[in-house]
């Protein structure tokens, strides 16, 4: 690996954050979570889970849509509820759902100083009851127009781009966000792949 390089892997990892992530529950296009997992990237979100309950285990993502992001990422696949918030719940202190309901909460009202799972559902039935019942509270994104939804590629992006916008307000990316054996170990795995 040639300096260049390793200066440029480096200072992508030190702002890589371990406080934030994106669970994704049957989400079945596969372009969908190519587009989630290449925002992801771009705010430096390096765990993605992605449940898969209903629908078959996904053995590829549609890698036109990611430009290839999810070889940069660490994608946690569950097929199991208890067994993805056994592992969510010793990770993050928060976890919300995406779901239109009367005690939902504005995604601008969340405080992503702390460490939070934002959890996205299936395109046509959303979040699950289980999901919902399990979690600590469910969120919506304001919206003025008839339309109550967005695509879920989209309403991750502008979730994940408020949670960016506050870290970087508490300084969170001026620091590495992730332990330091977990980043050398990505150094290590991405040292060997090709740049894009």
């Amino acid at each position: 690996m040639t300096p260049e390089r390793r200066e440029r892997l480096l200072s992508v990892l030190n702002r890589r954050q371990g406080n934030i992530t994106v669970v994704l529950e049957n989400v079945e296009d596969p372009h969908n979570i190519s587009a989630v997992l290449r925002t992801c990237d771009a705010v430096g979100i390096q765990d993605v889970y992605v449940l898969t309950t209903k629908i078959p285990r996904h053995k590829r993502w549609g890698a036109k849509s990611s430009s290839s992001a999810a070889k940069w990422l660490t994608v946690h696949q569950f097929t199991d509820v208890q067994e993805l918030f056994t592992v969510l719940r010793q990770r993050f202190d928060k976890i919300y759902t995406t779901h239109l309901s009367s005690d939902a909460i504005s995604l601008y009202d969340i405080d992503f100083s702390g460490s939070v799972a934002l959890i996205f559902g299936n395109e046509q039935t959303g979040v699950s009851e289980e999901i919902r019942r399990l979690a600590d509270g469910n969120f919506i994104i304001p919206m003025q127009g008839i339309i109550r939804s967005l695509n879920i590629s989209v309403a991750c992006a502008v979730s994940v781009y408020e949670a960016m916008r506050q870290k970087k307000l508490a300084g969170h990316y001026e620091q590495p966000g992730l332990p330091e054996t977990q980043r050398c170990m990505l150094l290590e795995e991405w040292g060997f792949k090709e740049e894009d």
